[in-house]
């Protein structure tokens, strides 16, 4: 059984890691557009984006094409191994306490038993009468591991696509990491980790409402593999749902990570900011939709995003499992 673990962690990056990159570069104009919006603060003396659209023609007026590619590098940089990550620790749990990964329907596994015969006593008969249990954990863990393992990578994307035409522009994802570091110290990278951590709710609603969905569908097909657009379909509606419940801490974080504190001279006093202190200040100036600014970008965005990157890691799930000795 060991064996048959790593063999799933390694398919499980290998798969995570290649919908990473694929839902990455197809959704990264979106991408751009919506952390633009989020990092607005519609305060006294800023001039604010009237909305989706006029943001879109902004940033192609003033930076042509590729400027709805901005941040591309550290974006792709931060989905291949937050994906690699987050879908090795979400299968390795799952695997783990005796059920099948993610990207491998029934008929695929049912030549391979990944647990022992149920006992008396013991998780296994609970994870079996219990599922959504066993993927809250999964999806609560993975979402903590991938997340602290590259908070630095969002935090340098989302300063590469924020960015004014005022500043001096990052030349590339090197430049922006030491230029931060230089400035502002290693503690920069892990701004905005607190609210990112919050949002392991997200997940936490997203993969067993995921996982749920796929099992209503096995239902009317239990002979066969999912079809392409049943995975997209189930992929949509568990990330729309899960975005419309937790958005709010995707507005703090983004607001937290464009924060530029710089290294502090002998003497100067330190400014402090952090999550209540943020969202208060959103709340004063902005109101309640100050919290959910970018949200139809984002689910344009996220939910096509989800859907390529499920359907694309179960595609290859289904491929390695074949391959694979």
């Amino acid at each position: 059984m060991p064996s048959t673990r790593k063999k799933w962690t390694a398919n499980s990056m290998i798969a995570g890691a290649g919908g990473g990159l694929v839902a990455s570069i197809a959704t990264c104009p979106l991408d751009v557009v919506k952390t633009k919006l989020q990092a607005q603060r519609a305060t006294l003396g800023q001039a604010d984006y009237l909305g989706i659209s006029a943001t879109f023609r902004d940033i192609v007026r003033h930076d042509g094409f590729r400027g709805l590619y901005r941040g591309l590098g550290p974006t792709i940089l931060g989905y291949l191994p937050t994906w690699a990550i987050y879908f090795a620790v979400y299968d390795g749990i799952k695997t783990l306490f005796g059920e099948a990964p993610l990207g491998l329907d029934v008929p695929a596994t049912k030549s391979e038993r990944l647990y022992p015969a149920p006992s008396a006593k013991g998780y296994q008969p609970i994870v079996r009468e219990h599922p959504w249990s066993l993927h809250i954990l999964s999806a609560m863990t993975a979402g903590a591991a991938s997340t602290i393992c590259t908070n630095p990578f969002w935090v340098i994307k989302t300063r590469f696509m924020t960015q004014s035409r005022s500043e001096t522009r990052y030349r590339h994802t090197l430049d922006a990491a030491l230029t931060i570091y230089r400035s502002e110290g290693i503690r920069a990278f892990y701004r905005g980790l607190l609210p990112s951590l919050l949002g392991i709710t997200h997940v936490a609603v997203q993969f067993p409402l995921y996982e749920k969905l796929k099992i209503v569908a096995q239902r009317h097909s239990p002979d066969r593999p999912l079809a392409a657009p049943t995975i997209l379909f189930c992929s949509a509606v568990a990330k729309m749902t899960a975005s419309l419940a937790t958005y709010p801490h995707e507005v703090v974080r983004t607001r937290l990570q464009t924060q530029r504190r710089l290294l502090l001279q002998a003497g100067a006093p330190r400014k402090r900011s952090g999550i209540v202190r943020t969202t208060t200040k959103i709340l004063q100036f902005e109101g309640w939709r100050g919290l959910y600014k970018g949200l139809s970008v984002n689910l344009i965005r996220t939910v096509p995003n989800s859907a390529v990157t499920m359907l694309t890691y179960e595609l290859l799930m289904r491929e390695l499992a074949v391959r694979r000795p």
